[in-house]
Order: structure tokens, then sequence, then C-alpha cells
């Protein structure tokens, strides 16, 4: 119980906001990133998803609707978003396990994932020291040879910014997706081969980056 106590920052950014999130999210492009997301993770039949910052459920639905046979957890510290995000999952009677956790003490054993998935959530981490300690769980809960796959605003290549972009950029939290930053961060976590995958512009977003890394084979 003390663990869910800490301060987060919700989807939405506000509490308030959580009613227009997922028209607004929708409306700037989120399926198509979502999308892109899903096909560079390569899930298979039998694999376990986990996505950290599940927020409304909007990325672990579409996993489950293109993947039937993976399963698939959601970890967010927001129970209001959880809420909305199970039951858009029982209404497309959608079996996806929703946990309320924070993403740098994932509450699974080692190895316990195929693949872990972050979109649009390691901005809202407070500090580096956070950011690693997510990595560090993300590297510990997958399998050997499993992967991270992130989506977030930043990156290296190209210099479009949309408002949000700009407006995001003077916190301590988007500073640290700046340049190689990210990759950075997850080689020193201990992943393998950590890379960005692929760019693209998101209206009012700018630049998102979508970045992939492996656990080690043995660990």
């Amino acid at each position: 119980m003390e663990e869910t106590q800490r301060i987060y920052l919700p989807a939405a950014g506000h509490d308030w906001l959580l009613p227009l999130y997922d028209p607004l999210v929708k409306l700037l492009g989120s399926d198509s990133a979502h999308r892109q997301l899903l096909d560079q993770a390569s899930i298979r039949p039998g694999h376990r998803v986990l996505e950290i910052g599940c927020g409304t459920g909007n990325l672990v639905i579409l996993v489950k609707r293109r993947h039937p046979e993976a399963e698939v957890v959601g970890l967010d510290p927001d129970p209001k978003a959880h809420t909305r995000g199970r039951r858009k999952a029982e209404r497309d009677a959608l079996s996806i396990q929703f946990d309320r956790g924070f993403s740098d003490a994932l509450p699974y054993p080692a190895g316990s994932f195929d693949r872990v998935l972050s979109a649009f959530m390691f901005h809202h981490l407070l500090n580096s020291e956070e950011k690693t300690k997510t990595l560090l769980e993300a590297r510990r809960v997958l399998v050997p040879g499993g992967s991270l796959h992130l989506l977030d605003f930043g990156g290296t290549t190209g210099r479009s910014q949309g408002y949000l972009e700009r407006f995001l950029h003077r916190t301590e939290r988007l500073r640290d997706n700046a340049g190689d930053r990210v990759v950075s961060l997850m080689r020193e976590a201990g992943f393998e081969e950590p890379a960005e995958v692929a760019h693209t512009v998101m209206t009012i977003f700018g630049r998102v980056t979508y970045y992939r890394t492996s656990s080690p084979r043995q660990q």
C-alpha cells in the first residue's frame, strides 16, 4: 500500500483531464505510433508481454487484439486510468491483467516476460535515477534474450519540434531524452545493442523516437 502512495504523473497530466485523454491521443496519432511499436516488437504466440505505464490501456488492448495468444499485462500507478483500461478490455471481452505499481519496482519475478513495452511513459519519470531504475527492472523481468521496445519524445535525428515537445524540453524529465541519452541509459543498465530504430513526427508532439534493446542471453 505504501508503494502506491508515491507521487506520480497521471496519464493525462492531471486527473481532471483524464476523460479527454483517449480521444485526444487518438486524434494526435497514438494509434499509428502504437502499431509501429508493435511491428518492431515481433510478438509471437505464447509470449508474455508487459507494458510499463499502460495508462488507460490503449496499447495493451491493441497487443491483445493483434496477438490473442499472447499473455498481456499492463502496469501503472494511476488507479483511475486502470479503471478505464479494465472497462475497455471487458467491453471487448479481452483478457488483460492490469496491475498497479511503479516501473522502477516491478512486482514480478526475474525472467517473467518475453517483451517489455513502453509508450510515451519514459518522460513521466521524475529524474535520471528513476529512469535508470526502470531500465534495470525491465532488464530483470525479461527472459534472457528478451527485448525492450520504447517510444518517447526526443532522440538524435532530425530537428522538427512541435509545441508540446518545446514545452516539455523545459523540464528535466525530457532533457534526459535528448541526443543519445536514452541509448546510453539502456547500455548503462546492462542491455545489449540498444539503438534508435525509427523516428516520426506527430503533429503538435513533434519528433518521437522508437528504441529497441535486448537483455543479455546469459544472465
